[in-house]
C-alpha cells in the first residue's frame, strides 16, 4: 500500500463526512423513503430498487464514479424504457434537486467539490437504469 492511496482514502472520507453533514443524510432519507414507497406497488419496484441505490450511495460518494453498466441487448432495450418512463416521473425533478443544491454548494469555495459530487449525482438521477456507482480505487493490498 503506497503513501498516496493512503492519503486519497482519508481525503475521500472527509469528503464523504463534510457531504453527509451537509445535506447527504437528508438526500439519503427522501430517496430512501421515496423507494420504499414506490416498493409498495408491485410495478414501482424496479424504480423504488433504483431509489434506494441512490439514496445509499449519497452517504459515501466520493471515491466513486458513475458508469454505464457492460449490458445484453435485452437488458439495454428495458434499462431505455425504464428510464423513458422514469424521467418525467421522477429524474427530472431529482435532477432539478441535485442542481440546486449543486449551484448553491459551487457559490462558496470550499463547497465545489460537493457541487460537482451533486452534479455527477445529477446524472445518475436523471437515469439511473443502466448505470451504477463503482469506487476508483483497487484494493492491492
Amino acid at each position: 500500500m503506497n503513501g498516496l492511496y493512503v492519503t486519497e482514502r482519508i481525503i475521500y472520507v472527509l469528503m464523504d463526512i463534510v457531504f453527509f453533514a451537509l445535506g447527504g443524510f437528508a438526500i439519503c432519507i427522501a430517496y430512501i423513503l421515496g423507494g420504499l414507497l414506490l416498493c409498495a406497488t408491485v410495478i414501482g419496484i424496479p424504480a423504488g430498487y433504483e431509489c434506494i441505490k441512490i439514496g445509499i450511495s449519497c452517504l459515501a460518494p466520493f471515491g466513486k464514479t458513475v458508469e454505464s453498466r457492460e449490458e445484453s441487448t435485452a437488458k439495454g432495450i428495458a434499462s431505455l424504457i425504464c428510464n423513458i418512463v422514469w424521467i418525467p416521473f421522477a429524474g427530472i425533478w431529482l435532477a432539478l434537486l441535485h442542481l440546486g443544491i449543486g449551484i448553491s454548494f459551487y457559490i462558496t469555495i470550499i463547497g465545489i467539490p460537493i457541487g460537482s459530487k451533486h452534479f455527477e449525482l445529477m446524472g445518475l438521477a436523471f437515469a439511473p437504469f443502466g448505470q451504477h456507482l463503482v469506487p476508483d480505487y483497487e484494493f492491492d493490498y
